[in-house]
């Protein structure tokens, strides 16, 4: 992103120059990629750097690399790092549904221990 100028925000014009794409395409993408921009008060959309390396990432998937949208989306996720803390979220909650029947084996031999020591 060395290339962009040192700026803090970018309309929605200047973006579409920059990537290389129509400011109804920049349009779409916000949507399928869930990229929301600031607003000016005037309703402009306002891109961060950030935004615009995203837009020049997704450019480079669709355009150069052949992705569809819902793969350059995966690989965005993947990227970032989302499908890795899904994974993670995954293994913990399989450690605590073993959890949870290793307590329930638990409560049910007290119950069977305290019924032979009362009868």
């Amino acid at each position: 992103m060395s290339e962009l100028p040192d700026k803090l925000f970018f309309r929605i014009g200047e973006v579409a120059e920059l990537v290389g794409v129509e400011p109804h395409v920049l349009r779409y993408w916000e949507t399928e990629f869930k990229l929301r921009p600031q607003r000016s008060t005037a309703g402009q959309r306002l891109y961060r750097r950030q935004e615009v390396g995203r837009f020049l990432k997704v450019r480079q998937l669709l355009h150069e690399e052949g992705y569809t949208i819902a793969g350059a989306r995966k690989a965005l996720a993947e990227a970032a790092g989302e499908v890795a803390a899904k994974q993670t979220v995954g293994v913990e909650m399989d450690a605590l549904r073993d959890a949870l029947r290793r307590v329930r084996r638990l409560r049910a031999s007290m119950i069977a221990l305290a019924a032979d020591m009362s009868g």
